[in-house]
């Protein structure tokens, strides 16, 4: 097996040969590193570099093989973390030059888990300041570029993730969603991401209020299976976060083969308020949801109005930032990125009121994508309403010939972080520029085992990892 071959192997696979010792974690850490070595320039995903800590934590987990030691679900698997979580001892900027320097003394329970589960660290990956944009660009780091086209961008805030799994530079990386960066930076690039439902993932430590209540972590990877085996490890109450959930008695591992039995569909290209969609994504969509009908699932075109979701979703994360960096805003802002600058100012302008009736009409949106839940088992709509475009915009100022405001590219993806419902994107087909179109599962709330089921069927049914950039 060569080392582009070791390269992308799913972390499953890679996981039994590491038992086997057909190959060691090291020589498939090493395989990686020669990769990162010979790719980063060009994309720009990993921002700080782990390679001497992978190294050793590789030959750790051969010799406890050696051993004849129990081995964690995760043993000498190479992973990325995003450089918005706290990793002890390690670098962590968070995307912005007021930590520059940053190094934590602590890790988040997330970490904890991963380290735990034996995951060979790679580094950190790059990410907008304080993912508060869906691009992926910062002062400190510069542009991460989409493999499958570097003229494009690779879509945020988990950019830097995206970007390395489908250039072969790691099988897991670690994200996080707060509006849709896991999925659409797994939709601009080709791979799988899951947004759990709020809660599966505690968030602890974590400073300031930013994204309270919207933020979820998650799996990126290429196979629906890596994505079950890393929320294994990652799920499970803490008590330092409030809002943790209960364990399940679920191993997704084990389930996510299964096929669910008398399924309903509802698909959507609008959620009853988005303006336009590319026709080539609307298509792509369109033609994988027939696709179930190989099941005989059914499939019904979703009735629904959301109201003024965009305003609820902006309010709430622009009046978050400006709690958060206020303080910073005179004397750092003329090294921070100027579209963060302007949402703290924006977030400045309001009043408790605006604040409550934001959290109102959340309230309504989630209980609109409840009533939807009493007639579907899950939902389906493209992933993003256009695919990859340039780098070094910060959003199409138009979708299929319509003027579209600064967020309706992803306004198919924020509605399920006000909800807090399990989501995920897989890739369901190609641009006319060969660039990747992802497709977006939505389950119930707390409903994992179905989003990981049907993403696993479809995989199955219209298969992509063949498919990989042309990195020379």
């Amino acid at each position: 097996m060569n080392s582009n071959d070791i390269c992308y192997l799913s972390a499953y696979e890679m996981r039994e040969k590491i038992k086997t010792q057909e190959l060691t974690s090291l020589q498939i850490t090493e395989a990686i590193i020669e990769r990162i070595e010979k790719f980063n320039d060009k994309i720009n995903a990993y921002c700080t570099p782990t390679f001497d800590i992978a190294r050793e934590i590789a030959k750790q987990a051969d010799k406890a093989v050696k051993q004849g030691k129990d081995l964690p679900p995760l043993h000498g698997i190479p992973t990325s973390i995003k450089d918005l979580v706290l990793t002890k001892g390690i670098r962590t900027t968070f995307g912005c030059v007021l930590y520059e320097s940053n190094v934590p003394e602590v890790d988040e329970v997330v970490i904890e888990r991963l380290k735990n589960a034996g995951m060979v660290l790679l580094g950190k990956t790059n990410t907008p300041a304080f993912g508060h944009q869906a691009v992926t660009d910062n002062p400190i780091f510069g542009k991460t570029r989409n493999p499958w086209n570097i003229e494009r961008t690779s879509g945020g805030s988990s950019g830097g993730a995206g970007a390395s799994v489908a250039s072969g530079m790691g099988p897991l990386a670690l994200g996080s969603d707060g509006g849709g960066s896991i999925r659409i930076p797994s939709s601009f690039c080709g791979v799988y991401g899951l947004k759990p439902s709020y809660g599966r993932i505690p968030h602890y430590p974590s400073a300031g209020i930013k994204w309270t209540g919207l933020d979820h972590y998650g799996p990126i990877v290429r196979y629906v299976k890596d994505a079950a085996l890393m929320l294994d490890v990652m799920a499970g109450p803490f008590a330092g976060d409030r809002h943790s959930l209960p364990k399940t008695n679920i191993t997704y591992f084990d389930i996510v083969d299964i096929k669910p039995k008398n399924l309903k569909i509802g698909y959507s290209f609008d959620l009853g308020f988005i303006k336009a969609v590319d026709p080539e994504v609307e298509k792509a969509v369109m033609d994988s949801v027939q696709k179930f009908d190989e099941f005989g699932w059914q499939q019904e075109k979703i009735k629904m109005k959301l109201k003024r979701p965009e305003m609820t979703f902006n309010t709430l994360v622009t009046a978050g930032l400006a709690h958060d960096l206020e303080a910073y805003l005179e004397e750092w802002q003329e090294k921070m990125s100027p579209n963060l600058v302007r949402m703290v100012q924006a977030g400045l302008t309001y009043s408790a009121v605006d604040l409550e009736r934001a959290m109102y009409q959340r309230k309504l949106i989630h209980e609109e994508i409840f009533k939807q839940f009493q007639k579907y088992d899950v939902l389906i709509t493209p992933s993003t309403a256009v695919y990859p475009f340039e780098l070094g915009k910060m959003f199409p100022s138009k979708i299929a010939g319509k003027r579209a405001s600064p967020v309706a590219w992803m306004s198919f993806t924020f509605p399920f972080n006000l909800t807090g419902n399990p989501a995920a994107s897989i890739p369901c087909g190609w641009s006319s520029e060969g660039t990747p179109i992802g497709m977006q599962i939505v389950g119930k709330q707390f409903d994992e085992e179905t989003v990981l089921q049907v993403s696993k069927t479809f995989e199955e049914l219209q298969p992509w990892q063949e498919k990989k950039p042309d990195l020379k």
